[in-house]
């Protein structure tokens, strides 16, 4: 299955995010994964990519955002721990929890939140 094939069949019922910064996320994660099986690449880097942005949309340090956007945020780390469990080692598996594990405690600690972008790409590392 193509790379487009994998992004247009996972972004049922997101596909307005795709302009709104997840196409951009999603390209600079397919740097990152270059190193894994070219078929899973697609996967990881929308996984990624998918954490960015629901992240962002739940506001996690911020103010809290609102039931839909909540929503469509717990959609992305939903689809996203799909697309992980599919295509990732299990030690890749662990290093994406325990980053969004760090991103959640700082923003319960009312710590600044560490930048998703690197942390999401050392966890492509823990393979």
């Amino acid at each position: 299955m193509s790379a487009v094939n994998v992004v247009t069949r996972e972004l049922e019922r997101l596909e307005g995010l795709w302009e709104d910064g997840l196409s951009d996320a999603y390209r600079s994660y397919l740097e990152a994964v270059g190193e894994f099986e070219s078929a899973d690449q697609p996967r990881l880097a929308l996984a990624a990519a998918l954490i960015e942005v629901g992240i962002r949309l739940q506001g996690l340090g911020g103010r809290a955002a609102a039931a839909p956007t909540l929503l469509m945020g717990d959609l992305c780390l939903a689809r996203s721990s799909r697309l992980l469990a599919d295509a990732a080692p299990h030690n890749v598996q662990v290093a994406f929890a325990r980053a969004i594990e760090e991103m959640s405690a700082a923003a319960a600690s009312e710590r600044p939140a560490p930048q998703i972008r690197n942390l999401l790409v050392r966890a492509f590392e823990a393979r």
